[in-house]
């Protein structure tokens, strides 16, 4: 999946959405100097953490598992290391949009049929 990232696809969108929010400021930010290496080296990141919510959920795990919250956790620390300030209230929203917007559910559940469902309600979890 390497390089398959196109950050400036979607900055418009972005920037009107969220564009007067801390988060998107702090985006900024910390994304100026990244490279397109960079950013799709980060995605490959973040779909491994699907493909591993996939895996999962595969083997019977539950959103409430500890295997699953653990996976949340990583994904809060990849989105907060990388980007902006992951409050569980952001990340609640990121679930709920992880499957409310096709590209999003579509892209995530290319790992498997379900997978960004499955996300969504382990970070609801996760964030209660």
């Amino acid at each position: 999946m390497t390089g398959n990232i196109e950050p400036q696809k979607y900055t418009a969108e972005a920037r009107k959405r969220w564009g007067n929010t801390e988060a998107y400021s702090e985006y900024t930010e910390k994304s100026r100097g990244y490279s397109k290496e960079q950013y799709a080296s980060l995605a490959d990141e973040m779909n491994d953490i699907f493909t591993q919510f996939s895996d999962i959920m595969q083997k019977g795990e539950k959103p409430d598992s500890d295997e699953a919250q653990s996976l949340v956790m990583k994904l809060q620390k990849h989105i907060a290391d990388n980007y902006y300030t992951c409050t569980k209230d952001i990340l609640a929203g990121l679930g709920q949009m992880y499957t409310l917007d096709e590209r999003f559910k579509n892209n995530i559940d290319k790992n498997g049929d379900g997978t960004a469902e499955f996300v969504c309600n382990a970070i609801k979890v996760y964030c209660k």
